[in-house]
């Protein structure tokens, strides 16, 4: 199958990005692996035919945005992000006409009919950069209600006003697991997605993007360490660091939609080219906007 998949993406001339969370065998098979922010600038910057993007739905809209003449593949259609819809076309509009110099910020972790009724995107690898530039100082944050509070948090100049979504994986991990896993292995510091409860962060040693956490443990002189975000970061954690040790919450934290992911899905969206992710020019172009001020105010 690798071979096979070898093959195609020389014919075709493709590329295969895939976010940390996916499958082990997705990971080993894709040209780039990372977090929301590094992909989507992957996208943009390959020359690339076709873009075969092993993630959720969102990530691969956030491609063809970025790249609208390129053809973006899913290997699993049906894989998508809960947090990318909880937030209301409506409550935005209230929110504008409620609070004057309002700057609506939206997690990267959206689709794209809510990106284009922002004002910017951002990633959790850049939120609080981007929102500390802003020269708004009311922000409403949508979707994510823990990411917002984390940048809340950094950045209390800001009047930041918190949206109600939350990602089901991380919003599950509680400090109770937390607390217990720190009494099973008292020298391993916590490192925590801001997508976690904030009583999760406040019981945490580092908070940080799925690249800061995979940065830190790299750089650190520490053998264990506990992990409050989706299992899937192992991969990769592991490859890098073949001696440290890896401990998560009970239950293991794991997101089913990224697991849909296969190495068959890819090789029938090269094969086909099916699971193309097709959206409106009007759509493309006002969602565009965001998506590129995300991306100068990060540099």
């Amino acid at each position: 199958m690798k071979e096979r998949i070898a093959k195609l993406k020389k014919a075709k001339n493709a590329i295969i990005l895939a976010h940390y969370y996916v499958p082990d065998e997705v990971q080993q098979l894709a040209d780039y692996v990372g977090d929301s922010f590094y992909l989507a600038k992957t996208a943009e910057q390959s020359t690339a035919d076709i873009l075969v993007f092993c993630g959720v739905s969102f990530m691969g809209e956030s491609a063809k945005i970025l790249s609208p003449h390129k053809k973006v593949l899913m290997p699993d259609t049906s894989a998508d992000c809960p947090m990318a819809h909880m937030a209301d076309p409506e409550m935005i509009e209230r929110m504008r006409r409620k609070y004057e110099d309002l700057a609506v910020v939206c997690y990267i972790n959206s689709t794209a009919d809510l990106k284009c009724r922002s004002d910017v995107c951002v990633t959790s690898s850049n939120a609080v950069k981007i929102v500390r530039a802003l020269p708004n100082k009311n922000i409403f944050f949508i979707p994510d209600r823990n990411l917002g509070s984390y940048v809340a948090e950094q950045l209390p100049e800001k009047n930041i006003l918190l949206n109600e979504g939350c990602c089901p994986v991380h919003a599950e991990i509680s400090a109770g697991q937390v607390r217990r896993e720190k009494e099973r292995h008292p020298d391993a510091p916590v490192l925590s997605h801001p997508e976690c409860d904030p009583q999760v962060l406040a019981l945490s040693d580092y908070a940080a993007s799925t690249a800061g956490i995979i940065g830190y443990v790299k750089r650190s002189e520490k053998r264990e360490f506990i992990l409050c975000t989706e299992q899937g970061i192992l991969f990769e954690l592991r490859s890098e660091n073949p001696d440290k040790r890896f401990f998560f919450p009970d239950p293991c934290p794991c997101c089913s939609d990224m697991k849909k992911n296969t190495p068959e899905g890819i090789l029938s969206a090269l094969e086909n080219e099916d699971g193309e992710v097709k959206l409106s020019e009007d759509i493309c172009r006002r969602a565009l906007r965001p998506l590129r001020r995300m991306l100068e105010l990060a540099d």
